[in-house]
């Protein structure tokens, strides 16, 4: 990525912040995580690693859009895709996580990682975002594929 993408990612990714200047400074000078509320400007729809990291797999098709802004927690095991924000929407599966309105998000600078938390595709700062219908039907692929090679009964 550019110096300016970089940019981009950081000025759309800090608006998210009640303050975007504290949230720059805890970036660079802090612990290099920010707490972003959930519900303004996306949402996130975290899952299970496994699960996650299979479907931003089949996400990267030439075919479709380059992925929206996808995050890992190693500490947690989860991965978390930013979608348009959606009241209405109910996610709905076993491990899955709907962070919306009222939820708060924490997440590291899209120029490096913090500890635990890292992009595996960070906020280019256009806007761009996960299609839900798009992400639904790779989850659903990925979540198929995982149940034929996980044996009944493991984890």
């Amino acid at each position: 990525m550019s110096d300016v993408m970089w940019e981009r990612g950081v000025e759309w990714l800090s608006a998210a912040a009640t303050d975007p200047r504290v949230c720059k400074r805890e970036w660079d000078q802090g612990d290099g995580i920010a707490l972003l509320q959930a519900g303004r400007y996306w949402d996130v729809l975290s899952v299970p690693d496994r699960l996650g990291l299979l479907t931003l797999d089949l996400l990267w098709q030439p075919a479709l859009p380059v992925p929206g802004p996808t995050l890992v927690d190693t500490a947690a095991h989860r991965v978390g895709f930013f979608l348009p924000p959606d009241p209405g929407s109910r996610w709905i599966g076993a491990g899955l996580r709907h962070a919306r309105r009222g939820s708060w998000v924490a997440v590291p600078p899209p120029y490096r990682p913090a500890r635990f938390l890292e992009w595996l595709v960070p906020p280019d700062g256009t806007g761009a975002l996960h299609a839900p219908g798009t992400l639904e039907l790779a989850l659903r692929q990925a979540n198929g594929t995982l149940a034929v090679l996980t044996p009944l009964g493991a984890d």
